[in-house]
């Protein structure tokens, strides 16, 4: 696991960080499974087991090449380094994407997760009773994700060091969105949007040396949430990690079932053709969160129509989605 990486490796896990970053922001896509394909999960969630008391020790005593190789901290902070790359040019990029082109993104992902599934069952030989109710319980839950009703926005710091907990096991659990879930719990826009623009405003006026944003009591306001969320996800991520790395390493064969059952029912979270349904009150009103910023809204699906021609283009990102996790794979098998 701590072998030496070539300049091509280490460049290759900061785009895998890239690619992290990307799916975690949209809804419905999980990193974990980004981490999956790539053949680098059990590496990854083995990694963060690492960052435990013995590390502390490590580091408080200033011994620090040996933390840095018993954490596998290159390992660590490239990929890390490729996911804050991405929160601050390809997910702001796919927000533009989602905004004009919202269909074509679905059912690239789409294809995308359904081309996982595919990657992860092709090579599953251990289909058993046990197994097959473990993929049945995997695929109830997924599909029950898929059509809770969202939540409203809620600011409160202690339920946002929660929402960070929570989230981040889109990182660790493939098929679980911690950016769906962070929707279901009404703080997908505050956490995922509002506060990750916050913070790229502030580092651009920062850099042209502008720091009025001292004075900016919704500027402070919204960079003190961002920082409670990232304690969170960073206490979340390495607690999942420690309970993963056992589960991983005595019910390999269960949890991989359970994880192409989830992955299979979560499909409807992502599934390409839906509209969007405002919330209204009686009067016909469009509702809004309780602080007026953000619509509150649900999405509706429904059958492709096949007389139109954007259908047909939402098939071609399908397929489109599927190359490239059968091109990841491809990748992964001509390295080793």
């Amino acid at each position: 696991m701590h072998q030496e990486r070539t300049f091509s490796d280490k460049f290759f896990l900061v785009v895998k960080g890239l690619f992290m970053g990307a799916a975690n922001k949209v809804p419905g896509v999980s990193g974990g499974i980004v981490a999956f394909v790539g053949g680098f999960y059990e590496e990854f969630i083995y990694s963060l087991q690492k960052i435990n008391g013995k590390a502390f020790k490590l580091l408080v005593s200033g011994r620090f090449k040996s933390f840095y190789r018993y954490t596998n901290a290159t390992f660590l902070s490239l990929l890390i380094l490729g996911m804050l790359i991405s929160y601050f040019s390809i997910s702001r990029l796919l927000d533009y994407f989602l905004e004009q082109k919202e269909l074509y993104v679905w059912a690239a992902f789409f294809g995308m997760v359904l081309g996982s599934i595919y990657y992860i069952a092709k090579d599953y030989g251990h289909w058993n009773k046990k197994t097959l109710i473990a993929g049945i319980i995997g695929l109830l839950v997924g599909i029950s994700i898929s059509f809770l009703s969202p939540a409203k926005e809620n600011d409160n710091l202690i339920f946002i060091f929660f929402c960070g907990m929570i989230s981040v096991s889109g990182m660790t659990l493939p098929g679980l969105s911690g950016s769906f879930i962070l929707i279901l719990l009404g703080n997908y826009v505050l956490l995922l949007v509002d506060s990750v623009n916050s913070l790229y405003d502030t580092f651009a006026e920062l850099i042209k040396g502008d720091f009025s944003f001292v004075n900016n009591t919704e500027r402070l306001h919204i960079l003190k949430i961002l920082g409670v969320f990232t304690l969170g996800s960073t206490v979340g991520l390495v607690t999942l990690s420690h309970l993963l790395g056992y589960v991983l390493k005595h019910y390999k064969q269960i949890t991989t079932a359970v994880i192409i059952g989830f992955i299979t029912g979560s499909l409807g979270v992502i599934w390409p053709w839906k509209k969007t349904i405002y919330k209204t009150d009686g009067l016909g009103n469009i509702l809004a969160d309780s602080n007026g910023d953000h619509i509150i809204k649900n999405y509706e699906r429904y059958w492709p129509d096949l007389s139109i021609a954007e259908t047909w283009g939402a098939f071609f990102f399908v397929l489109v989605g599927i190359f490239v996790l059968l091109g990841i794979d491809w990748y992964g098998k001509n390295r080793r």
